[in-house]
This record gives structure tokens, sequence and C-alpha cells, in this order.
């Protein structure tokens, strides 16, 4: 399948909608994760729908000193990804197009949300985010647009924007996508020297550590309750063998479990990987409501997640993973 190539939004207007229209939109240097997004999209949007991915690079979210100028431009590999993994059009807008006349004197502010984690670390951030999404949404007029769950504050706050100012679009998250060995695909990865990947690789691991130490509990906890706390009930057990079974699910339930567990085993992980060569730089280690990105607390009950961010070397790399405290059972 071969993407049309769209400048402006005259153009992209002018093409005959008969279905819904679904959305994907990106800055380019587009990989896996981007053809995840696109194939979703054309499951979503049907064989009579249509899929347009925006390739733009958004001055307004980039800080001073932050990658602006590095930021990798490959539209012609973009096109080509796109149109394989089923995209209909590539809409491709010059900085003019989007900003005429320069950058915008009223924008979309994020609120107290977009000031938190990834807006404290990078001010201004989630305005210059919400303000181009909203332009993308009134330029592409979907039905439908999909963003990554690996940019989950970034979605929760566009989920929000849609919701509080009556965007009529559905929003949509898809899953983060990993390589082989756990880091989440970015397009900031290349920049990552092999020394550098391999530290890098603590992020998830961290996120992974986390998730195990509360799935661990969880099964022990649902263990733990199915044991009463007897004497008859441990003398039968001990004329069993089971009894020191017993005693571990009952000694490891009550021990500090969690939000807190949780954190601990995640910032294990990112503690030995600031020692490392090169070092893991360690922006924050969150684990947040995902209504309002604010730290759960320990008798929290519902759904997480867990967030990190950390440079290496001069890129600065974020990931997360969505978990659930309350009931029984392994993490989502």
């Amino acid at each position: 399948m071969t993407a049309t190539l769209l400048r402006t939004a005259a153009e992209l207007h002018a093409r005959a909608r008969t279905g819904r229209r679904a959305v994907v939109m990106t800055m380019g240097a587009l990989h896996e994760g981007h053809a995840t997004l696109i194939r979703t999209a054309r499951g979503i949007a049907g064989p009579d729908g249509e899929v347009v991915v925006t390739v733009f690079v958004n001055p307004l979210q980039f800080g001073a000193g932050e990658d602006l100028d590095r930021y990798p431009r490959t539209l012609d590999a973009d096109i080509e990804l796109a149109g394989q993994a089923g995209a209909d059009a590539v809409f491709a807008p010059s900085v003019d197009e989007v900003y005429p006349g320069g950058e915008p004197q009223v924008r979309v502010t994020a609120g107290p949300m977009g000031e938190r984690l990834e807006g404290a670390a990078r001010p201004g951030h989630f305005d210059g985010v919400l303000t181009v999404v909203a332009k993308l949404l009134h330029l592409t007029r979907p039905d439908i647009a999909l963003y990554g769950q690996k940019d989950a504050q970034q979605l929760a706050l566009i989920r929000r924007m849609v919701r509080d100012l009556n965007f009529g679009v559905e929003i949509v998250g898809v899953p983060t996508v990993r390589e082989e060995d756990g880091l989440a695909l970015s397009s900031r990865n290349r920049y990552l020297s092999h020394a550098e990947r391999r530290t890098a690789l603590a992020l998830s691991q961290a996120l992974f550590a986390g998730r195990d130490r509360h799935a661990a509990q969880q099964a022990l906890r649902a263990r733990a309750s199915e044991v009463p706390s007897t004497r008859a009930r441990a003398e039968a057990l001990s004329a069993i063998g089971e009894s020191r079974a017993a005693a571990d699910a009952h000694a490891v339930a009550t021990t500090a479990g969690g939000p807190v567990a949780v954190r601990a085993a995640a910032r294990l992980v990112l503690d030995e990987a600031a020692r490392l060569t090169p070092p893991l730089d360690l922006d924050y280690l969150a684990l947040v409501d995902p209504s309002d990105f604010t730290e759960i607390g320990d008798d929290f009950t519902g759904e997480a997640v867990l967030a990190v961010a950390a440079r290496v070397g001069a890129t600065r790399l974020i990931d997360n993973l969505p978990l659930t405290f309350g009931t029984f059972g392994a993490a989502s």
C-alpha cells in the first residue's frame, strides 16, 4: 500500500471521505511502535475508512537546549513505513502551515497535571503538545485519534483536553511496543551508543522489577487468605508438610507491600544503574494515579502508572507500566 503525501490542510480536506478517519500523530522518524499505531488505526477505520499519519516536528514542545535541531527527520522512509503499515495518507505540513504568522499567541494550557513529572522537568512542554494536538485535530478532522501509552502523561492530558473542551473525537491509547531486550521503542533510541543502550535498559528493568514484586505480593496475599491462622489448621498443615509454605506466605503477605514495595524494587534497579559506566541520571521515578498524575498513597486501590524518566549521556528517555492495586492476582 502506498501512502499519499499531503502538505496542506486544503489537500487533505479535498479528499473524499466515506468511512471513519483515524489519525496517528507523530514527529516522524517512524519505527515499529508507530507502525503498531497505524495498523491499529487501520483495523479501527476498516476497509472503507481512512488512516492519516501526521508528521510534524513541533517547535512549541521543545525547550531551550533540547534536541529540536537534531531531532531525526526521515520523511521518505516515514512515508514508506506508513504505507506498508496501512496508512492512506501522510500529512506533513510545514511550520508555516501549522502556525501561520508565527508562534500562536493563544495556546492551550495543560493546567496542574501538566506541571507534574514531565511538565516539571520540561516547563511549558505540555502546553506546546496540547496546542499542536488541538491544531492538528482541527486540521485533520478525525473521528478517532490514536496515541501510544509510552507517553502516558501526554495521553492522559490529551484525553482531558478532548473531554474538557468538547472535541468531537474518540481518543484511543495503544500499548507500548518494546524491543526484544525490553527497551521501549523511541525515535531517540538511535542517539544511544552501545554502552549507553546497556545502561538505558535499566528503565524497563526497573519497571519490570516493580511489576514483578507487586505480582508476587498479590499472589502470596491470595494464598495467605486461604490459610486460616489457627493452631488446628497449622497442625494439619504440618502433618502434610505444608507448614513452612503457609508460614512463608503469611510472612511475606504481611510485610511492606503495595506501592511501597513497588517503588523500592524499581528504585533498587535504578540505583544500581547510577553506578554503571556510563551512568543513568534519574529524573524521576513515580507511582501515580493516571487521572491526575499525583503520587498514590500506600492504601491506594485501582489503576496506577509506574513511570520513570532518566538521562543516559545526552539522551533523555521515558517509560511506564500500568499496575492495578487492591485485587489479588498479578498486576495488569
